[in-house]
């Protein structure tokens, strides 16, 4: 009876060790969680300098917090840490987290939420958050 091999590219499958190599499982986490935090400022300061605001890094800052609060509680919600590169659970969680926490967090602070502007934030956050982690899967696929 022949035995299928183990995919090693699940990192739910994997331990969290102390000692691990940079791109080990902890590696990988952190990398995850910081590729979300950037993209989430990129989206913010795109969305600033096409709208021609003032403050460049507070008025950045003040336009992201809700969205990467938001995408914290995606991460909390779908223990995005077992597996952070996973489009399903962590990338789901990053973007739809990001999206909705974002929006809830902006009406409840007096900011603005209108229909053009959630379209807008469900396609681009969508885009970074999702398109990063494709792009991972991908090359991890060529390299065997």
């Amino acid at each position: 009876m022949r035995v299928a091999p183990r995919r090693t590219d699940r990192l739910e499958t994997m331990s969290l060790s102390k000692s691990g190599p940079a791109n080990g499982p902890r590696g990988l986490v952190a990398a995850a969680a910081v590729a979300d935090v950037v993209l989430i400022l990129v989206f913010a300061a795109i969305g600033r300098d096409a709208h021609a605001r003032d403050g460049i890094i507070t008025g950045v800052f003040l336009t992201a917090w809700p969205f990467l609060a938001g995408a914290a509680a995606g991460w909390l919600a779908t223990s995005a840490w077992r597996n952070p590169m996973s489009l399903r659970r962590a990338g789901t969680g990053a973007w739809l987290g990001s999206l909705i926490g974002g929006m809830l967090l902006r009406a409840l602070t007096g900011q603005t939420v209108v229909v053009p502007f959630i379209v807008v934030a469900l396609l681009s956050l969508g885009v970074l958050l999702m398109g990063y982690r494709a792009l991972y899967r991908i090359i991890r696929r060529r390299r065997g």
